[in-house]
C-alpha cells in the first residue's frame, strides 16, 4: 500500500518517517556541525562589543549640511585625529534620525575633545560640536552580565534536571539537557561564524530561546511518555518504534510552531539590518532566530533518539525489543506456510491492546476529517415518531 505523499504523511502522523531508527545519520550529521561551530568559538572567538571590552563609544548625525555622512569618511577622521583605526563603525536608524556610532578603546577626556573638534571639522554634522557626544563603558559591567547570565543557565539546567527527572524519567531528563547544550553551543557558533558584535542583548536572546528549545521536547517527551505506557507487556512495538511515532505524532505541530515562532523574528532580522541598521535589534535577532531553528530541531532528531538510546540499555526493554523480534518471525514463517513447533510460538500479550489502539486510531482519524455528528444523533433519538404507544 502506497505511504502517500510527504505532505499526506505528515498530516496522518503514523510513523511513515523513521526518525529513530535513522538515528545514527542525524549524530553524524549535527556533530559536524557541532565541530565546525566549536572549532569558530575556540580560534575564531566572538566579536565582543563594547559592553563585554570596555571602550569609548562616540555618536554623531550622520547627516550634513553637504548631505549624508558615510562610514568610510568617519572612519578616515577618526584615524586622523586620534591616530589609529576605530574598533568599529556603524550607521543606525533611518532617515533624519540616523547616526553614526564609533566604538574604540578607551580614550583620556583630551583625546575625545581632540577627535571631537577634529570630526566636526572634516564632516561638519549636522548640530555642530554640540551634536557629537561620547560615552565611556568598564568592560567590568559586561563581565558582570557574563556571570549573571552563567549562573542562570547553571540553576536553569538543575532545574530543568529536576523537573524531567520527576515528571519523565532521567533518561529523558539527560536526553533534554544533550539537546539544550547542542542548541545553546550551536547557537554560539553561528553567532562566532557570522561575526556578529556579542551585545548583552545577545545574551538575552540567548536564554529566551533555552525556554522554547526545552519546551518542544517536552511536548514529544510527553507524547512518547503516553505511547510507551505499560509497553514492557506487549509485544507489538520495541521502546524505539513507540518514541518513532510518538516524534512523528507531533512532528506537524513541531512545524506548525517553529514558522509561527520564526516568522516574526526573520521580521525582526530583516527590519533590523536591512532597514534601521539597529545593532541591538540584529543581535537580538540573529540569536533567537538560530536558537528557535536549531532547537526545534534537535528536539525532533537529538532529544529522542538520545532518550531512546540510554533506555536501550535497559535489560528489560531489551527482552522486550527481543520479543517483538521473535513474534514478528513467527508470523512472517506462519504466513510463508511454514509449520511452527511449542518452542517457536512466542504467545503475543497485546492482542486485545492491539485491537482497542486500532479502533482508537480509526476514530481519530474519522474525528479529523468528519463532522461531529452526535448533537444530530442526539436530536434523532428525541424527535417524535408521530407513532401513539398504547
Amino acid at each position: 500500500m502506497s505511504k502517500g505523499n510527504v505532505f499526506q504523511r505528515l498530516y496522518v502522523g503514523n510513523g511513515a518517517f523513521d526518525i529513530v531508527g535513522k538515528r545514527r545519520r542525524w549524530y553524524v550529521l549535527f556533530g559536524v556541525i557541532l565541530l565546525v561551530c566549536l572549532a569558530s568559538i575556540i580560534f575564531r572567538g566572538f566579536n565582543l562589543g563594547i559592553d563585554f571590552t570596555g571602550g569609548t563609544r562616540i555618536q554623531m548625525p550622520a547627516q550634513s549640511a553637504s548631505g549624508a555622512i558615510s562610514v568610510e569618511a568617519a572612519k578616515e577622521s577618526f584615524a586622523k585625529a586620534v591616530g589609529k583605526d576605530p574598533a568599529a563603525v556603524q550607521t543606525v536608524g533611518t532617515g533624519d534620525a540616523t547616526t553614526i556610532q564609533i566604538r574604540s578603546e578607551t580614550l583620556d577626556a583630551a583625546t575625545v575633545a581632540t577627535l571631537k573638534e577634529g570630526l566636526n571639522n572634516d564632516l561638519k554634522p549636522n548640530g555642530g560640536v554640540q551634536a557629537i557626544s561620547d560615552s565611556a563603558v568598564s568592560a567590568s559591567w559586561g563581565g558582570e552580565i557574563t556571570t549573571k547570565a552563567l549562573i542562570a543557565l547553571g540553576v536553569f539546567f538543575l532545574a530543568v534536571a529536576i523537573f524531567l527527572a520527576l515528571y519523565f524519567e532521567w533518561q529523558m531528563a539527560v536526553a533534554a539537557l544533550v539537546a539544550v547544550v547542542h542548541d545553546v553551543l550551536i547557537t554560539a557558533g553561528v553567532y562566532s561564524l557570522v561575526g556578529f558584535e556579542v551585545s548583552p542583548a545577545t545574551v538575552i536572546g540567548l536564554l529566551t530561546i533555552l525556554g522554547f528549545s526545552l519546551y518542544d521536547t517536552v511536548v514529544v517527551f510527553d507524547k512518547v511518555k503516553e505511547n510507551t505506557r505499560g509497553l514492557l507487556g506487549l509485544t507489538r512495538r520495541t521502546y524505539g518504534e513507540a518514541a518513532n511515532l510518538a516524534v512523528n505524532q507531533t512532528l506537524m505541530r513541531s512545524i506548525n510552531t517553529s514558522l509561527i515562532a520564526l516568522l516574526p523574528v526573520l521580521g525582526l532580522l530583516a527590519i533590523g539590518v536591512g532597514l534601521l541598521g539597529v545593532g541591538t535589534l540584529k543581535d537580538l535577532a540573529l540569536v533567537q532566530l538560530t536558537g528557535m531553528a536549531i532547537g526545534a530541531l534537535s528536539s525532533i532528531f537529538i532529544a529522542t533518539p538520545v532518550a531512546v538510546d540510554l533506555k536501550m540499555r535497559d535489560p528489560k526493554y531489551q527482552a522486550q525489543a527481543a520479543r517483538v523480534r521473535a513474534r514478528r518471525d513467527n508470523l512472517a514463517r506462519k504466513a510463508s506456510g511454514e509449520v511452527l513447533t511449542g518452542g517457536d510460538v512466542v504467545e503475543s500479550t497485546d492482542d486485545e491492546a492491539l485491537k482497542a489502539e486500532l479502533r482508537h486510531e480509526k476514530a481519530l482519524a474519522a474525528a479529523a476529517g468528519t463532522p461531529s455528528r452526535t448533537a444530530k444523533a442526539g436530536d434523532a433519538r428525541r424527535r417524535p415518531t408521530g407513532k401513539k404507544h398504547r
